[in-house]
């Protein structure tokens, strides 16, 4: 599957943003929001699998972050709300055909989100 991760920015402390990625191909897929900071690790930052009945996050970002699915769109999105200066980051999103979010199958180009305090 193609991905195709949008809605990154320029934001200040305290606002929100919504990250959008586009899907093509074979889309009955689990996806997935990772990100990687200025010189750290990438590291996962919610999941959600094709019927949405599985949803999980990190727990830096529960209660801030909702991730949802379209799938008539074949879009997932992730909602960021109160945005802090330590999410900064490369947003990625990935994909793969069953739920695993610790290796998915495929990729998207990254999306920058800046916060500034």
């Amino acid at each position: 599957v193609q991905l195709q991760a949008s809605g990154g920015g320029l934001v200040q402390a305290g606002d929100s943003l919504r990250l959008s990625c586009a899907a093509s191909g074979r889309t009955n897929y689990a996806m997935y929001w990772f990100r990687q900071a200025p010189g750290k690790e990438r590291e996962f930052v919610a999941g959600i699998n094709w019927t949405g009945g599985i949803i999980n996050y990190t727990d830096f970002v529960k209660g801030r972050f909702t991730i949802s699915r379209d799938n008539a769109k074949n879009t997932v999105y992730l909602q960021m709300n109160r945005l802090q200066p330590e999410d900064t980051a490369v947003y990625y999103c990935a994909a793969s055909r069953r739920w695993r979010p610790q290796e998915p199958d495929d990729w998207g180009q990254g999306t920058l989100v800046t916060v500034s305090s």
